[in-house]
């Protein structure tokens, strides 16, 4: 799963229920059911057809051991391996439930970033304008991948301005960059994950190390509008910067 930049500032201690009144995040097995809950809403077949693989692979292993003469071997394996690929088959259907719920949405290439394999960094909204374009930072192996989302023509100039911000601290480093959408030259949602771990290990751990670094201490590009504020506006917070 992708890294989230640290904090520099530490909260204080939080029980079960937290100090701030915030509630405990829910265990794997009620996470579970939540995902469960939703492949039902959204895919009402994937569930059954998960179901029907593992008990097939349990009987087909009971009706080997049955004419081989070995039960209690097949058995165990049978409803691991049954146990196994019906897991698979229901997570590979969740996923996709998933990006379906996104696609279109704003966030929605952030979202995957953060779920990512891999040794990443994200950085989300490192560059934005008015009209709710963005674009996130992602840090690892390969280099420095710039994704935007919004539309393709405004997105061009703001991922043009981050590379040029990157590229004055991230010497000789590969900069890639992203568009998550429907249109031409964007990737979809659903390709997204694929696209980032196709791209080629050009960096080790080190300099990777060095070039978080190094982009930890560039000032950030979105900064807090100046002047006076409209009453009944509130503040934004600007971004957290490392001292």
């Amino acid at each position: 799963m992708a890294k989230k930049p640290k904090d520099t500032q530490t909260g204080p201690a939080t029980d079960a229920q937290g100090t701030d009144g915030a509630e405990k995040p829910p265990g794997r097995i009620k996470q579970l059911r939540m995902v469960a809950k939703v492949v039902r809403q959204q895919s009402p077949r994937s569930i059954p057809i998960a179901v029907a693989i593992g008990l097939g692979i349990v009987l087909l292993a009971v009706l080997i051991g049955f004419f081989t003469g070995s039960l209690l071997f097949a058995i165990p394996l049978g409803i691991s391996i049954g146990l196994l690929a019906g897991f698979i088959v229901f997570t590979r259907s969740a996923q996709q439930v998933q990006y379906k719920m996104l696609d279109g949405q704003l966030g929605a290439g952030m979202a995957i970033l953060q779920n990512m394999r891999g040794d990443w960094t994200v950085e989300p909204g490192v560059n934005a304008n008015r009209s709710m374009d963005i674009v996130h930072r992602a840090v690892g192996r390969p280099g420095v991948v710039l994704v935007g989302e919004g539309d393709p023509h405004r997105l061009k100039q703001l991922i043009a301005a981050e590379r040029k911000r990157v590229s004055r601290v991230a010497y000789d480093t590969p900069i890639y960059d992203v568009q998550v959408g429907n249109g031409d030259g964007q990737v979809k949602v659903s390709e997204l994950q694929k696209r980032m771990l196709k791209l080629p290990r050009n960096l080790d751990k080190p300099r990777v190390a060095e070039l978080r670094y190094r982009l930890k201490a560039m000032p950030a590009a979105v900064q807090t509008p100046r002047g006076p504020m409209p009453k009944g506006v509130k503040m934004p917070k600007p971004p957290k910067q490392n001292r």
